[in-house]
């Protein structure tokens, strides 16, 4: 397209070569008919300038008709010799026996008395017709004009011989071709002015068209800054403006998608999900950084040109045929084989134009892993609610039916019967309550009591009941245990739910005891960090395996769930604690080796309280 044009490659030479080739086909046509109209005018005039008067053919004639020979013959040649025109090379006499009788030309005397052997001029004699016709002379290269005339005696109307008249045409033919000359010259000096008057023409034709051709070039490089000038309000001037208005609506629509171009670009590379087009073969063109992100891939070039079914690797369940004809919609994608630990959901949609083509596939994936965790949560959760409680109720039964049968009426054996159906209903009771806790703080309904609480005295208030339990002797395991504190001395004030965080420290103090061995220490500490209150609880128990750490605060947990059952525990206690800890803003975790024991952590926010702060809203009050 840029390439530079050849002058008999342009359209202005075109152009003129047209118009010169019309002018010469013009000129040709109308030389001919001009040299032929000249040609047959010229002999006509000609023939008119040697024809003979008539007084010397009826001479000739009465001569022809005298009985004297020799007195004819000598008055024939004086007849002869008094014609005076230039132009008839020859006149010979012949008499109706085709016998030459004068001629005029000096040279042929000895042709006198002798026969001709002429062919028109016997025609003549034999049908009283006169007889025309142009010949050419080869051994002199010489045109002729010959005409025979017939002499007819007046008397009695009979052919008494015939003239023979030849005249020279090389003059008229030399006149006909200075003219044609002249006509030539003048055509080949009128084809040259016409040629350049032609180039001269189609250039400023052409100009404007060239002009367009620049612009169009501009446009499609992207550059619409320049405009045609106008020049008329011809075809070419509405052109020219045809091609401005084109600019500045190409230049519009170029602006308005890019515009889109980068809006699109922006929605794609804010879009929480990921998004891959392609083309109609099935090969990736574009993708978008939550793609990339999702596929666990830095480079997009590392996806681009690719197939989307190796891309999502899925080629040996589905073919790219199946995605783009619409016949599978959408899938579930595991990529945790990849190590990305990740669960997909990709929804696939053709990309169809008005006329129903199949130009190319949208697919959109969507992070579905937490829902796919809950939905195994959830279903484990159910699971699990229905062994805890099946184990209950099947115990209940089973002393329940053994008292049906006669057992009630045993006074050792009924009330042991007794006790455990009781203890029993209270495990459920106790579960369903955890279960009802649990559910409306995950409905955001459990509502808080806060208040600012001195964490010193309510951590120590605590533990306090546990101590008095030891003394008294009131543990049903009969464990001894001693309790260690190591408490900052500052007075703590955190704003907190008193009965939510006993509940808390309950739990984990309780498990505490459960699983430490008899006579272990259970190490207490309370201290400030970082606008923080940080409690920890720790034991002399088993432990908690490493493997398990990430998953002990989940519901029905249980690190040995035959021991722990034995224990009489829920599992829901951490879960519960867990939830409580999070709605008072705070943290818990646990930090745990196997075989010696675990320790549970609780962070609290915590601003500090001046007294003379606390004195000023005393005294508002």
């Amino acid at each position: 397209m840029n390439s530079k044009l050849k002058f008999y490659q342009s359209i202005r030479f075109k152009i003129a070569l047209v118009f010169v080739l019309i002018l010469m086909l013009t000129l040709e046509c109308v030389g001919a008919v001009f040299v032929r109209q000249l040609e047959h005018q010229n002999l006509n005039t000609f023939k008119q300038t040697i024809e003979l008067p008539s007084y010397v053919d009826n001479s000739l004639a009465e001569q022809l008709s005298r009985s004297n020979t020799k007195k004819a013959n000598k008055q024939i040649n004086q007849i002869l010799s008094e014609v005076n025109n230039n132009n008839i090379s020859e006149i010979r006499v012949v008499d109706n026996k085709s016998i030459v009788r004068g001629t005029s030309n000096a040279d042929n005397r000895s042709a006198i008395g002798q026969k001709t052997t002429d062919q028109a001029i016997k025609a003549t004699l034999l049908n009283n017709r006169s007889h025309t016709e142009n010949l050419y002379d080869n051994s002199n290269h010489t045109r002729y004009y010959v005409n025979v005339i017939p002499l007819v005696d007046n008397s009695n109307n009979n052919v008494v011989g015939a003239v023979y008249l030849r005249a020279s045409l090389e003059s008229v033919y030399s006149n006909i071709n200075n003219i044609t000359l002249v006509y030539l010259s003048a055509a080949m000096i009128t084809i040259v002015l016409s040629l350049i008057l032609a180039i001269i023409i189609s250039q400023e034709i052409t100009r404007p068209i060239e002009e367009m051709r620049k612009q169009t070039l501009r446009i499609a490089r992207g550059v619409y800054s320049g405009q045609v000038k106008v020049l008329g309000n011809d075809e070419l001037g509405q052109l020219a403006g045809a091609i401005n208005n084109l600019s500045v609506r190409v230049e519009e629509a170029q602006e308005s998608s890019d515009s889109e171009r980068r809006r699109l670009d922006s929605i794609l590379s804010h879009m929480s999900d990921g998004v891959l087009a392609t083309d109609r073969r099935g090969n990736v063109t574009i993708v978008n950084n939550m793609a990339l992100q999702l596929l666990g891939v830095e480079n997009e070039d590392d996806l681009i040109g690719k197939s989307i079914i190796d891309v999502l690797d899925i080629r040996h369940e589905y073919t790219v045929r199946q995605l783009v004809n619409g016949e599978q919609r959408e899938m579930i994608i595991d990529m945790s084989n990849s190590g990305n630990n990740l669960i997909l959901n990709a929804y696939f949609s053709p990309i169809q134009r008005e006329s129903g083509f199949v130009s190319g596939l949208v697919c959109v994936l969507h992070d579905v892993t937490s829902q796919q965790k809950e939905e195994r949560e959830r279903k484990q959760f159910v699971s699990n609610v229905s062994h805890e409680l099946r184990t209950p109720l099947t115990s209940v039964r089973s002393y329940v039916e053994a008292l049906s049968d006669g057992a009630w009426q045993d006074k050792k054996i009924a009330p042991k019967f007794l006790r455990v159906v009781q203890d029993e209903t209270d495990r459920m009771i106790r579960m369903i309550n955890d279960l009802l806790s649990l559910s409306r703080m995950d409905a955001g309904t459990t509502k808080l009591n806060l208040e600012y609480v001195n964490i010193n005295e309510l951590f120590n208030y605590i533990l306090d009941r546990f101590d008095m339990i030891i003394k008294k002797g009131e543990d049903p395991k009969k464990k001894k245990y001693t309790i260690e504190r190591y408490f900052t001395k500052k007075d703590l004030w955190v704003e907190i739910d008193t009965d939510k965080f006993t509940q808390v420290i309950d739990n984990i103090m309780n498990n505490a005891i459960k699983y430490s061995p008899d006579g272990g220490v259970i190490t207490t500490r309370l201290l400030e960090t970082h606008n923080h209150v940080i409690l920890s609880i720790s034991d002399q128990g088993l432990g908690i395996p490493r493997k398990d750490l990430g998953r002990i605060f989940d519901r029905f947990f249980r690190v040995d769930k035959a021991r722990s059952r034995k224990q009489g525990g829920t599992g829901l206690g951490l879960a519960i604690s867990k939830e409580v800890i999070n709605m008072l803003g705070g943290q818990i975790w646990v930090d745990s080796v196997e075989g010696k024991g675990s320790t549970f952590y609780i962070s609290l926010p915590y601003v500090p309280y001046e007294e003379e702060d606390w004195d000023d809203e005393e005294t508002e009050k």
